[in-house]
């Protein structure tokens, strides 16, 4: 197994563990992810404004996620979180015909975690160069017309996961716990019970002991994110009491960015995303996953750990970090 992890095939570590990446296509990733020969005369660039900064990225094509998935078992894919899959007139936007590219390539065993479209779960949305109150906050028609049906018509069971994602609230304008959660049981009683359904709340006050009577009501899965403001993993972990929610028994755990620095500042630090950034990762951050992976295992619960290259550097060797540890956990 050693040297399966040497050469980043994550697929074989546990039958109840899954490794995988927020998003994929990262030339920064050929010689570990994707063989040189084969795409390194297939990258294409685009140009991405990070903060005041200016960047050139380097990506694959879709067909890429083939390779992709001989080394990890799970893919999440956060383009969907900008955009709708049919617009208001119920037509295909590019978001869907981007998914439908990577639906033809993906096989039997291959797993998708789906964002949620932000303007369905931010209370906020930037809007002309400042953040605007949402209109289509929780609005379950919308959900279900213009994004949860045509995802299931298009990938069916390959969706292991429907991730909502929550930006995180200022102080003077966050809502009352209480308030939150009711507003959120309201949602989850008028879409399509489904029990992939799992939500990422990236303000601290909200993960009240009323937001997880309304996850245990409705088992849906709490997301156990390591993000800048928030707490340590094993933290959110207590706070839920150590408990599974999700009725899939399935559990999504994100490593995203470092604790205490920001998106743009961590974007930066990381880019190409093609090694491991000295200091950059956060003290107790893979051990913490860890634990969370056997405390999952011990309850029944499948374990889905998503990593993101801000988290240090480069997501492949991150999840080396994580397999590693897990293994010699394990062996205790």
């Amino acid at each position: 197994m050693t040297n399966e992890i040497q050469r980043f095939m994550f697929r074989k570590i546990h039958p109840m563990v899954f490794l995988g990446t927020a998003s994929d296509r990262y030339a920064g990733w050929i010689g570990q992810i994707y063989p040189e020969e084969r795409y390194r005369s297939k990258i294409t660039r685009r140009t991405k404004t990070v903060g005041k900064q200016t960047v050139t990225e380097e990506v694959l094509p879709v067909e890429s996620v083939t390779e992709y998935f001989r080394h990890f078992a799970v893919l999440e894919l956060d383009f969907t979180f900008y955009s709708l899959l049919l617009d208001k007139d119920l037509e295909p936007t590019q978001t869907y015909r981007v998914l439908e590219t990577y639906q033809k390539h993906l096989r039997e065993n291959d797993g998708l975690i789906l964002k949620v479209p932000q303007v369905l779960f931010a209370k906020k949305i930037w809007r002309g160069g400042s953040f605007t109150d949402n209109p289509g906050y929780l609005n379950a028609e919308t959900f279900v017309s213009r994004f949860y049906e045509p995802a299931m018509k298009l990938l069916g069971d390959s969706i292991k996961a429907f991730l909502f994602e929550q930006e995180y609230q200022a102080k003077k304008e966050r809502v009352e716990p209480g308030r939150f959660a009711e507003s959120l049981d309201a949602f989850f009683r008028l879409i399509p019970r489904d029990e992939r359904y799992h939500t990422e709340v990236r303000t601290e006050s909200l993960l009240s002991k009323s937001y997880f009577e309304v996850l245990e009501e409705h088992g849906v899965g709490q997301v156990l994110s390591h993000w800048t403001w928030l707490p340590p993993l094993q933290k959110q972990f207590q706070k839920g009491g150590e408990s599974f929610f999700s009725k899939s028994a399935q559990c999504v755990v994100r490593l995203m960015t470092p604790r205490n620095v920001r998106y743009e500042e961590a974007f930066i630090k990381a880019f190409p995303f093609d090694r491991l950034i000295d200091g950059m990762m956060s003290p107790g951050m893979v051990e913490d996953t860890v634990a969370i992976m056997k405390a999952a295992i011990d309850q029944g619960v499948h374990a889905n750990v998503i990593i993101n290259n801000r988290a240090g550097g480069n997501a492949p060797l991150i999840a080396q970090r994580v397999a590693e540890n897990f293994l010699q956990h394990k062996a205790l």
